[in-house]
C-alpha cells in the first residue's frame, strides 16, 4: 500500500437509531442478526399479486404507528422511516451528552431514490382522476431531501441539512460527509445516515425489469444469497439508520459507542449499473480508507461486505478485497448482512454500520446466511458456518465496511470499538 499521508481525525458515535425488516430499533435488529433470522417474506397485498417478484424485506407495521397521524399524511414513507431512526439517535445522544446548541447540530440523511411511494401514488391519481386529484404536497413529499428536512424541522436543528443521493452508497456517504463537517468544525454534532422505502409496484417492477432482483418467490427467506454459488439477484427492502457523531475530543468520557476512523471513496467510471469487474476502483476506496485511518490490512479484525447477491457485484467486491488486503484476506472474516436484511439501498450503509459497531462491541461477527455453497470464484473468508469470535489481541477492534452504488459510487469506512471480551 502507499505511504500514509492523510490521517483523518476520527469521530465518536454517541447514539444511533434504526428501523429495518429485522426490528423496530437497533437492539432488536442486532439480536435478530446474531440469531441468524431472515427479514425477507412474501408480499400478500393485492397490489403485488401480478408482479414477477413478490418478496421483499418490510419494516414491521408497528414501527410507524408512533408517528403523528398528520405527519403520516404529509410525508412519504421514506421520510417517515428516516424520522423514526433520527428520533431514536437524537434521544440516545441527548441522554449521553446533555444539551447542545441546535445551531451546531447538522443533519446528513441520504437516500437512493426518495419519495417513490408518493411518486407512484400521485402518478396514478393524475392518470386515473385527472389534475384535480393530485395532492398539493406531492413535490415536497417526493423530493429526496424531504427526509433530512423533516428531521431538522422535527428536532429543531439548524446546523445544516444535507442529502447525498448516491444510490446504494448514500447512507455511507452521509457518514463520510458527517466526518468532514465535524473535522472542518462546521458542526459539533451530526445526525448521519440513510433512509429508503422502495417496496411498491414501481420499485419492484423497475428493478425486476433490469433482472437485478432474486426471483425466488417460493423461498423468500433463502432468496438473498450474498456470495452464494446459486445467487440470482438482490432482495428489495426498506428501512433507515441514523448515527449521532461528534468530535472525539468533545465526547464526554464513557459516552462513545464506537468510532469512525476514516472514509475512502472512488468512482468506477465504468457503467451506470454494472460494477467495474476487476474491482480496481473499489479497491482504491478501500485503500484510501485504510490510509486515512492509519492502519494496515493486518490490523482489521473483520470486514462487513456490501455483497448484494448479484452475480457481477459480488465478484467485483471480492476481487477488490483480495487486491487491497492481500494475504490478510485469507484470514479476516467477512460478514454480509444483506443475506438477512435484503438490500435497503440508500439506507443500507447506515443500518449495517450500526450492526458492525455492535459486532465489534460484543466481540462476535454474525454468520452470513444463505451463502453456502460459496461461489468458487469468491476467494475471501466469508462467515458461512457460524458466528466468529473476533480476535482480541489489541485493545481496539477495527472493521472495514463497504458500500457501493449504481453509477459506480464506492465508499469504504473504517469503524472501531472496544470489545467486551477484552
Amino acid at each position: 500500500m502507499a505511504v500514509r499521508q492523510h490521517i483523518s481525525q476520527r469521530v465518536s458515535i454517541v447514539g444511533w437509531g434504526s428501523v429495518s425488516p429485522l426490528g423496530c430499533d437497533a437492539e432488536s435488529t442486532w439480536e435478530s442478526v446474531l440469531a441468524g433470522r431472515s427479514g425477507i417474506s412474501s408480499l400478500t397485498a393485492d397490489w403485488s399479486k401480478d408482479l414477477p417478484v413478490r418478496i421483499s424485506g418490510c419494516v414491521p407495521v408497528a414501527a410507524t404507528q408512533s408517528l403523528e397521524p398528520l405527519l403520516q399524511r404529509r410525508s412519504d414513507r421514506c421520510a417517515q422511516l428516516g424520522l423514526l431512526a433520527a428520533r431514536k439517535a437524537w434521544a440516545m445522544a441527548s441522554a449521553a451528552i446533555g444539551s447542545i446548541d441546535p445551531a451546531r447540530v447538522a443533519v446528513v440523511l441520504g437516500t437512493g431514490i426518495g419519495g417513490l411511494h408518493t411518486m407512484h401514488e400521485q402518478h396514478n391519481q393524475l392518470t386515473n382522476g385527472g389534475p384535480a386529484r393530485v395532492n398539493p404536497l406531492t413535490v415536497p413529499m417526493l423530493i429526496p431531501d424531504a427526509a433530512a428536512g423533516q428531521v431538522a424541522i422535527d428536532l429543531g436543528l439548524h446546523g445544516g441539512a444535507h442529502t447525498p443521493v448516491s444510490a446504494c452508497a448514500s447512507g455511507a456517504e452521509a457518514m463520510m460527509l458527517a466526518q468532514m463537517l465535524l473535522n472542518d468544525k462546521r458542526a459539533d454534532l451530526v445526525l448521519a445516515g440513510g433512509t429508503e422505502a422502495p417496496v411498491n409496484r414501481l420499485g419492484l417492477v423497475g428493478f425486476s425489469a433490469m433482472r437485478a432482483l432474486s426471483c425466488r418467490n417460493d423461498a423468500p427467506e433463502q432468496a438473498s444469497r450474498p456470495y452464494g454459488k446459486d445467487r440470482d439477484g438482490f432482495v428489495l427492502s426498506e428501512g433507515a439508520g441514523v448515527l449521532a457523531m461528534m468530535r472525539e475530543e468533545d465526547t464526554p468520557r464513557g459516552s462513545a459507542l464506537g468510532w469512525q476512523l476514516a472514509c475512502g471513496s472512488s468512482s468506477d467510471g465504468h457503467h451506470i449499473v454494472a460494477p467495474e469487474p476487476l474491482g480496481i476502483q473499489a479497491s482504491r476506496a478501500i485503500e484510501d480508507a485504510l490510509n486515512r485511518a492509519g492502519i494496515e490490512p493486518r490490523d482489521l479484525c473483520a470486514v462487513q461486505a456490501h455483497a448484494t447477491g448479484t452475480v457481477l457485484g459480488d465478484l467485483a467486491e471480492a476481487r477488490s478485497l483480495r487486491r487491497s488486503l492481500g494475504q490478510a484476506a485469507d484470514h479476516i472474516p467477512v460478514f454480509a448482512p444483506k443475506g438477512q436484511l435484503g438490500h435497503l439501498l440508500g439506507a443500507a450503509g447506515a443500518v449495517e454500520a450500526i450492526i458492525g459497531i455492535q459486532a465489534l462491541h460484543e466481540g462476535i461477527l454474525p454468520r452470513t446466511i444463505n451463502s453456502d455453497p460459496l461461489d468458487p470464484e469468491i476467494n475471501i473468508n466469508v462467515t458461512t458456518e457460524k458466528p466468529v469470535k473476533l480476535k482480541n489481541t489489541i485493545k481496539e477492534q477495527f472493521m472495514l465496511k463497504n458500500s457501493f452504488g449504481f453509477g459506480g459510487h464506492n465508499i469504504s469506512i473504517v469503524l472501531s470499538a472496544s470489545s467486551k471480551s477484552l
